[in-house]
């Protein structure tokens, strides 16, 4: 088997208190971004609030800043533009415009003929071509927003039942904290950054959990395996370090070759799903660190608290 790393002897259980600090400002963030959003309080997407989108080129190209310009002092302040690279087309602008009053039109004029008007007054010798048009109503937003938070919710519950079963209630608390911290950090660092929450965020989230979720599995099994020789030799912390740094090259190696897919999708899969790998670049960082820091770290001190023999 592969291996980059032989025979580590690093202390991670040592250092759990350190690791505690800071999961904790990451818990406590995320709890707040959580709870802003569920007020509409945080940078939600379209998908959430409710809004329009236009996708389409220009004949000639333009300045970004001008068309940003342009709407927003037309009665579109918060409308926001992406520049696309499509094969084949160019000048090619997405143009997400949310809808925060109920509705989405104002007399007999729709906000897709209201940013078309815009356009071609404010440019008139370059014409826009509009090449697809998307709107979701607020009420819409507001069930996808419920629909988003319980999909998070009851993923995380369901991984708690199936580490229950599979090892133990502790270790399957253990990976649900875990689990919840990796959600939560996201949350809280997309929402200090100001990058919107939509469903490809929320998706990414998922992905991150089941991501999570096996990267512990691995080093809990380990534990099990460890745990059978426990009460006859060595101290339990012993046993749980050791079992983490004997899955530690196979944790690094599983955990680099999904960083290096999600960051070239960072850098080369366009502005649609700069959000969606963001996440993922990010979550599968503190991913396969909470299964060194917090979830074992957790069962040690759980132990500590109220011993108990492992079969």
């Amino acid at each position: 088997m592969l291996r980059i790393l032989h025979k580590t002897n690093i202390d991670f259980i040592g250092k759990r208190y350190y690791a505690f600090m800071f999961s904790g400002i990451l818990m406590v963030l995320g709890l707040v971004a959580f709870v802003a959003i569920l007020m509409g309080k945080g940078a939600m997407g379209i998908d959430f609030t409710g809004g329009t989108i236009v996708q389409g080129n220009f004949q000639n190209s333009i300045n970004i800043s001008d068309l940003r310009s342009a709407l927003a002092n037309n009665g579109f302040p918060e409308a926001t533009i992406q520049a696309m690279e499509i094969k084949g087309v160019q000048n090619s602008y997405l143009i997400r415009v949310k809808t925060l009053t109920e509705g989405v039109t104002v007399g007999e004029t729709t906000t897709v003929d209201r940013i078309l008007d815009v356009i071609a007054k404010q440019f008139p010798g370059n014409q826009f071509h509009k090449d697809s048009e998307h709107t979701i109503g607020p009420a819409v937003g507001e069930t996808l927003r419920s629909q988003a938070k319980w999909a998070v919710i009851l993923a995380v519950l369901g991984i708690l039942v199936y580490i229950w079963f599979r090892f133990d209630f502790r270790f399957g608390v253990a990976a649900t904290i875990a689990t919840f911290h990796d959600v939560l950090a996201i949350l809280g660092l997309f929402w200090i950054l100001g990058i919107e929450i939509d469903l490809l965020v929320i998706t990414a989230l998922l992905t991150l959990a089941g991501y999570s979720l096996t990267d512990t599995v691995v080093v809990f099994d380990r534990i099990r395996e460890n745990l059978k020789l426990f009460r006859k030799k060595g101290d339990f912390v012993v046993t749980i370090n050791a079992s983490i740094n004997e899955v530690l090259s196979r944790t690094l190696i599983t955990s680099m070759t999904v960083l290096l897919v999600v960051v070239i999708l960072l850098f080369f899969g366009g502005q649609v799903l700069h959000s969606f790998a963001l996440a993922l670049t990010i979550g599968v960082v503190i991913g396969t660190y909470s299964s060194w820091f917090v979830a074992s770290p957790i069962v040690v001190e759980w132990e500590a608290r109220s011993p108990k023999r492992f079969k």
